[in-house]
């Protein structure tokens, strides 16, 4: 039977663990998150801090994935249906979602609503999967674990500048 350990104990020993890993100056970690069913892997250094959801308020005539602007301590964030910019369902809100500040590093406060946050990863633990295609550009290939599960690697660079990141409105002008 597995542990049982409490939300709280998890995002303190992950918050620990992260905290960790920028002291030691490991470059190389990946935090692993889900959204949609999809496995991704972001760059420790890329990823930013990572959160419980908070509540977002709507704003209108934006597309279906820009989820709104959330209050993370007195800041506002966009934020990012990371499955729904890609194309699939919308991710449900529930006690296992988490934002992803991925923005404030590059000065932007944009956030990837994910559908669960996963921890840290070692990168020696996954095979390049050179097979994988992806045109898109802030998608840098995948990898595949010990279990042969896909994971497809997120650069976040790329993806604050792609064009259609950047732009949410919805055009009324057609």
């Amino acid at each position: 039977m597995a542990k049982r350990i409490s939300l709280r104990e998890f995002q303190q020993d992950l918050a620990k663990r992260l905290a960790e890993v920028k002291i030691a100056g490991h470059r190389s970690a990946l935090l692993a998150v889900t959204a949609a069913g999809e496995n991704w892997l972001v760059d420790l250094q890329d990823a930013g801090e990572i959160i419980a959801a908070p509540s977002l308020s709507p704003v209108p005539l934006t597309l279906n994935w820009f989820r709104g602007i959330a209050n993370v301590r007195g800041n506002l964030f966009s934020v990012v249906d990371f499955a729904a910019f890609c194309g699939e369902a919308p991710i449900a809100l529930t006690a296992d979602s988490r934002i992803m500040l991925i923005g404030a590093k590059h000065g932007l406060n944009t956030a990837l609503l994910v559908s669960r946050a996963l921890g840290l990863r070692n990168p020696e633990d996954f095979e390049v999967d050179e097979a994988f295609v992806d045109a898109r550009p802030w998608i840098a290939g995948a990898m595949r674990d010990s279990q042969g599960r896909l994971w497809k690697r997120l650069v976040v660079r790329p993806l604050l500048a792609d064009p259609r990141f950047l732009d949410a409105s919805i055009d009324h002008r057609h």
